[in-house]
Order: structure tokens, then sequence, then C-alpha cells
């Protein structure tokens, strides 16, 4: 059975909660975020997920997770296209994102390094940049017409084993 990214159900909290636990990234803030949390699965366990804080034409891009097991298999890659998209059709144009371990991770998705100080004030706001994440975290933004062209060129392909699907209140959308 194929991976699938879908949107997440209420039932899914204690398994990303674990997966979350499990990788050492802090849950603060995310229940607020449930409506715009992506989750893969494979069957019914939650094998990944990724998250925005949605801030007008902001937003911020919380924990993409992919399960220890399934890491190096592309589906991090995955998550992060499908989070992406979500934030298009949300209207952003600007993602934000702090990590400790994974700078080498997003460039190929159009982040690059910020300061602190440079980030959309209502992002600054979130629990993440004000008390779950410490301050010594690299920050990264992403504008979305770069990410998409990054996107468009990447050595991914649609096709590519464990389709990927999305569904969301608006529509369902391949990928």
């Amino acid at each position: 059975m194929p991976i699938v990214i879908t949107a997440v159900h209420t039932a899914d909290m204690p398994a990303i909660l674990a997966l979350l636990e499990r990788s050492g990234l802090p849950p603060d803030g995310l229940r607020e975020h449930v409506a715009r949390t992506l989750v893969a699965r494979d069957g019914a366990r939650v094998v990944g997920r990724a998250a925005l804080e949605l801030n007008a034409k902001a937003a911020l891009l919380r924990s993409v997770v992919v399960a220890t097991e399934l890491r190096g298999a592309g589906l991090g890659h995955r998550l992060t296209h499908a989070v992406l998209d979500l934030a298009r059709q949300h209207g952003v144009t600007t993602v934000y994102l702090l990590t400790e371990t994974a700078t080498d991770f997003f460039p190929r998705f159009g982040f690059r390094p910020t300061a602190r100080a440079a980030v959309d004030s209502a992002v600054q706001q979130s629990v993440e940049f004000v008390s779950a994440c410490p301050t010594s975290a690299h920050v990264l933004v992403a504008t979305l017409d770069e990410a998409a062209e990054l996107h468009a060129a990447s050595h991914i392909p649609h096709d590519a084993p464990h389709s990927t699907q999305i569904f969301n209140e608006e529509r369902d959308v391949s990928v």
C-alpha cells in the first residue's frame, strides 16, 4: 500500500505527538494549527507530518518529521512539497521556519538563512518563536514563487513510488 499524505484527523494527535517526541521536536502550539496539518500514512499508521501556522501572507512551517525507519526515502521531500503547496492554496507568499538540525535539508525548497529581526512580525509572535524553539535555532525563509521554480526543477518526479494525495476542505489535489 502506498504512503499517502492527507489532512490530519483528530484521532491522529497521539501518534503525531509520539512522532514529535521521538524526534525531539516541540509540540507547543501545534493543536491550534491542526486545520493546516498534513500527515503521511502507511495504511492506518502515521509515519510523517508537517504543519503551517498561517499569518496573512506569511506562514511558519512547523515540524516536518518522518518516522526514523523511513528517513532517506524521499518522504520528507514529499511532505515539504505538499505543505508548501498547501501554503500556496491559502495565498501565502513567504514561509519561515526554525531549525537546529535541518539547515542542509531546506535550501532545496528555496529556503535561505535570514535574521530573526527580518521575520514577519505576526510570525514572530508564534509560540515556536517566543518559547518552543531556542534562540540558537537557525531561521530560514522561502518566497513561494522561488520555491515553485525549485519544485518544478526537482529531481523527485510526481509519479514517484508511493504517490502523494492531499485532501483538504477545498478540493482534492494530487501531487
